[in-house]
C-alpha cells in the first residue's frame, strides 16, 4: 500500500506505511475513539481540553517508533515482528475506554476496567485479521518474554504516560506538565530485557515525575473537573434509577442497553453482541441523553442534565479530614428542604468521597542504569530526595452540592 501521512500538532507527520496498522486505525471499533474525549469533562476548566483518545493513540504509535529507531541505534536487537507489533499494543491500549471512562466505570461498566475491556476488543480483532495481533496481544497482557515491550506500554515510564502528559499540557496550556519528552526517549535503555533510564538522564526523570504530580492536581484532579464529573455520575445514576423503576428515559439505543443494568467482564467475555455494542458506545451517546434529559419530567433529573449543559457546576470542598457522617447527614436535610425532595432522593443531588495523588509509585521501579552496570532504584539516588517525596500518597476527600444550599 502506499504510505499515509497525518498531522498532528505535536510531532508533525506521523507515517502510516503497512496495510495492517491502516487497517486496524481504518476500522470502526478504532474510529470510535475520534468521539471520545481525552480528559472527560475538563474543558470545563481549560476549553481547549477537546482533544480525543484517537489523537492520544496516533500520538502513542509514533513516539513508539522513536523509542525503538532509538534502542536499535543503541544495539538492541528488535525484529521486524516486534517492532510492529509494540507499536500495535501502544495503538490500541486504549481501544477499551467507554465515554468518560474514569467516571463512569464506577456506574456503567460495575468496575470493570479499560485493559480488560481493550484485551477483549484486541482478541476480537485478532480473530478478524486471522492471527495477525497474536504478538501484540502477548505484549499488551505482558506474557511475551522480552518484558521491556510491556513496559513501553504500560509502567511508571511507558509511552502512553509521556504521550498524554505531552499532550494534555499542550492542550491545557497548564505549562507546570511540561516533560523534556526527546530527551527522556533518548534516554531510555534496556538491561536484561528490562526497560531502564541511563545514569545522565536522571533529572529528566525527576522533572517527569514531579510535573505528572503537578498535572494531577492541576488537571486530572481539578476541583471543578471533579464536581462535573461527580455531577455525570448522579446523572447517569438518577437515569438507571428511573428507568429500571419503569419510567420511559430517553437516549440512544446503546445508551439504553447500558443503563438498564450493569454488566460484569464475564457478560463481555461471553456476549460477543455486548462487545461490539460497547464498541459503538462515545460521549456521543451521553451528551445526547443530557439534552433529553434536561426536559424530562422528573426534577432531579431535569436539574442535573441541565446543570451539565449549562455548566452550573456544584460548589465543592476539599478537606484532608474525612467527610463525617453528621455532614452527610446535614447535607442530605439541607438539599431536602431546599430543593423540595425527598431526603431519600437527596443522594443524588450531592457526591462525597476522596481521591488521590502518587507521583512515583515504588513498587513498580524505574530503575537508572549506572556507568558500572548497577541498578538503582530512582528513589533511592542519594541526591534526589524529591522523588522519595513523590512516593507518599496524597489524599484529599470532598463534598460537593448546589450552590444555592447553604449549610
Amino acid at each position: 500500500m502506499k504510505s499515509k501521512t497525518i498531522n498532528d500538532p505535536l510531532y508533525g507527520f506521523i507515517t502510516i506505511n503497512t496495510e495492517l496498522v491502516f487497517e486496524i486505525i481504518q476500522h470502526p471499533f478504532f474510529q470510535r475513539l475520534r468521539h471520545i474525549k481525552q480528559l472527560g469533562l475538563t474543558d470545563m476548566v481549560y476549553p481547549a481540553a477537546l482533544h480525543s483518545r484517537f489523537q492520544h493513540a496516533l500520538g502513542a504509535y509514533y513516539l513508539m517508533g522513536k523509542v525503538l529507531d532509538n534502542l536499535r541505534q543503541k544495539g538492541i536487537e528488535i525484529s521486524y515482528e516486534e517492532y510492529e507489533a509494540s507499536r500495535l499494543a501502544i495503538l490500541l491500549h486504549d481501544i477499551g475506554h467507554g465515554p468518560f471512562s474514569h467516571a463512569l466505570e464506577e456506574t456503567l461498566l460495575h468496575e470493570i476496567n479499560h485493559e480488560s475491556i481493550s484485551y477483549l476488543v484486541m482478541d476480537y480483532l485478532n480473530k478478524e485479521f486471522k492471527n495477525a495481533l497474536n504478538l501484540t496481544i502477548k505484549i499488551f497482557r505482558n506474557t511475551y518474554a522480552r518484558k521491556f515491550f510491556h513496559q513501553l506500554v504500560s509502567s511508571q515510564l511507558d509511552i502512553d504516560r509521556l504521550d498524554y502528559l505531552h499532550r494534555d499540557c499542550f492542550f491545557t496550556g497548564v505549562m507546570e506538565g511540561k516533560i523534556g519528552l526527546e530527551r527522556i526517549l533518548s534516554i531510555l535503555t534496556v538491561h536484561n530485557d528490562e526497560l531502564v533510564v541511563e545514569e545522565k538522564g536522571i533529572y529528566s526523570i525527576e522533572n517527569f515525575l514531579t510535573a505528572r504530580r503537578l498535572m494531577y492536581w492541576q488537571v486530572y484532579l481539578h476541583k471543578t473537573a471533579l464536581s462535573a464529573e461527580r455531577m455525570l455520575v448522579n446523572t447517569i445514576q438518577r437515569a438507571r434509577y428511573l428507568l429500571q423503576a419503569g419510567e420511559q428515559v430517553g437516549g440512544s439505543e446503546t445508551l439504553i442497553i447500558f443503563l438498564k443494568q450493569n454488566y460484569s467482564l464475564e457478560n463481555f467475555k461471553h456476549n460477543v453482541k455486548l462487545l461490539t455494542t460497547f464498541c459503538r458506545f462515545d460521549d456521543l451517546d451521553i451528551w445526547g441523553g443530557l439534552k433529553l434529559w434536561q426536559s424530562h419530567t422528573d426534577p432531579i433529573l431535569s436539574l442535573l442534565a441541565g446543570s451539565l449543559l449549562q455548566r452550573k457546576l456544584f460548589q465543592i470542598t476539599l478537606t484532608n479530614a474525612p467527610i463525617s457522617k453528621a455532614k452527610v447527614d446535614d447535607i442530605t436535610l439541607a438539599i431536602s428542604q431546599s430543593l423540595n425532595v425527598l431526603r431519600a432522593e437527596a443522594r443524588f443531588l450531592f457526591s462525597h468521597g476522596s481521591v488521590s495523588n502518587e507521583g512515583y509509585n515504588d513498587g513498580q521501579k524505574i530503575n537508572l542504569l549506572t556507568r558500572d552496570g548497577e541498578l538503582i532504584d530512582i528513589a533511592k539516588a542519594s541526591d534526589l530526595p524529591n522523588v522519595q517525596a513523590l512516593s507518599k500518597i496524597v489524599k484529599k476527600n470532598y463534598l460537593c452540592w448546589p450552590k444555592n444550599v447553604s449549610l
